[in-house]
């Protein structure tokens, strides 16, 4: 299996761009404001009313860029735009008409139906179902319409209006456009103290603080397996006799509680350093700066003189760099996973990692491209099982599985519509997390809450390695047997 090119990396920020809801907002109201008036733009004067009168939107879209509206917030929106149509009382229909066209268009048709179509072979007709899929999404992509059309029509009926009225050399009311937004600060923050309330709670100390440092390892090797997407129910619906072999025969955590925003690369980063976003820098899939601020489990496995290694799809080297093999995320979807598992095995036998981490993309990118709530979904979790249990006799058969721990679980789940994650609708904030080895309670299930953020110090407990530098997660220690058996 190819790893992903240099040209797959850069593809896959740009995509960010247009996928990720703070920054298309502004792109998409740019670039449609601009075909719109294409013709205008052959005067210079129009050119200069254009400019002017982009710089007075700029706050607003700041204001949308810093708020996130999420989930049942988000019907809040249309109160600014509708205080809109009340005091100034001006509409330009056919521009709005042509950004509703353009935004659905770029939704169904080419990300729905030609991106899926190109990356992971959906069907041209995709868009039959996929238009039904954007109007229900809730998450903090482009693709949740209910979020993205009150932002854009607002945006644009004020960039209209004081475009047309500079254009016309008629008097702008910047003061009173100011004032409005004004109160939709006030209004947006007044929404995110008091009605934003459903953020886990997150781990005040640090995990060196608390809890001592392993004093030697207790096992050889752990192998973590994140099936990327897997919705908990879901799971439980599926017929999945191998996963549920590892679950009933080790450790489950039952309320294993995802991260905001619950983004993949955001997940991913958390699970693997111990810490939250607003410590580890990376807060979307889109990744201004690339790399992690603080240390990850890696850093802590090489002080030791150890080696973990994580295979998974590109946009996770923006986070965590050098310590990500990538494969290609550009294939059928019905072969992406057993490709994945073909690398994996190349991995373990050349490479040998101590910890090594495997991310299965095809029953996230179902959600995404087919919905959660078909069975299409639910095939790819059976056959996510099929291919853990082909691995794990491999591993078996190579000797690599003696005094190894193996963690199965997802970054995220995925919620009703696009399969969307982020906001932490129903679906998406409990994932499947169970653990099974030879260290490992058997049969046991802990019904406490804990957070993902837990996986890396545990996963540093297990190997004898220092908990990274600002590891805030709980080592899961009612799943550990404390005493390597003699032998």
């Amino acid at each position: 299996m190819k790893s992903a090119s240099k040209f797959e990396k850069v593809a896959a920020r740009c995509w960010n761009l247009l996928n990720e809801g703070k920054p298309f907002t502004p792109i998409f109201v740019l670039g449609t404001f601009l075909l719109f008036h294409f013709r205008d733009m052959a005067s210079v004067a129009n050119l200069s009313s254009i400019f002017l009168s982009l710089l007075v939107i700029i706050p607003i879209l700041a204001l949308y860029f810093i708020f996130d509206f999420p989930l049942f917030l988000r019907n809040y929106l249309w109160i600014p735009f509708i205080a809109y149509l009340i005091v100034w009382n001006d509409v330009h229909l056919p521009l709005l008409l042509f950004a509703i066209g353009l935004y659905f268009f770029f939704t169904v048709f080419f990300w729905g139906t030609f991106y899926y179509h190109l990356r992971i072979g959906t069907s041209w007709l995709n868009f039959t179902r996929f238009w039904k899929l954007v109007m229900k999404n809730s998450d903090s992509t482009s693709g949740n319409a209910q979020e993205q059309l009150p932002k854009f029509l607002l945006v644009l009926s004020i960039w209209q209006l004081v475009y047309e009225n500079h254009r016309l050399g008629e008097t702008v009311e910047y003061l009173s456009i100011f004032v409005f937004y004004g109160f939709i600060f006030i209004f947006a923050w007044i929404l995110h103290r008091y009605l934003f309330d459903w953020k886990p709670t997150m781990y005040a100390e640090y995990t060196k603080d608390s809890t001592e440092p392993p004093m030697k390892a207790l096992s050889d090797k752990v192998v973590v397996i994140v099936i990327d997407g897997m919705r908990k129910e879901r799971f439980y619906e599926a017929n999945t006799p191998f996963l549920d072999y590892l679950k009933e025969n080790g450790t489950e955590y039952t309320n294993m509680e995802t991260v905001y925003p619950a983004r993949t690369v955001v997940c991913f980063t958390s699970m693997f350093t111990g810490t939250y976003p607003f410590e580890h820098g990376i807060t979307s899939n889109m990744v201004w700066k690339l790399g992690i601020k603080v240390e990850s489990i890696f850093d802590s496995l090489r002080k030791i003189g150890k080696k973990g290694r994580l295979l998974g799809i590109a946009h996770l080297v923006d986070s965590m760099g050098d310590d990500v093999e990538t494969v290609t995320a550009v294939m059928h979807n019905d072969e992406a996973d057993p490709n994945i598992m073909k690398r994996a095995k190349k991995i373990m036998k050349e490479q040998d990692p101590d910890l090594f981490i495997v991310q299965m993309i095809a029953t996230d990118q179902t959600g995404h491209s087919r919905g959660v709530l078909y069975d299409e979904y639910i095939q790819k979790i059976e056959e996510a099982d099929a291919l853990v249990k082909d691995f794990v006799e491999w591993l078996e058969a190579e000797g690599k599985m003696e005094n190894t721990t193996l963690f199965i679980c997802a970054d995220h789940g995925q919620a009703d519509g696009i399969g969307g994650h982020g906001h932490l609708d129903e679906g998406e904030r409990f994932v499947p997390f169970f653990i099974h080895g030879p260290h490992i309670e058997r049969g046991k299930k802990v019904e406490q809450k804990h957070s993902l953020v837990s996986m890396a110090p545990t996963l540093a407990h297990l190997l004898g390695a220092p908990f990274p530098s600002h590891s805030r997660g709980k080592v899961l220690i009612e799943a550990i047997k404390e005493s390597r058996e003699k032998k």
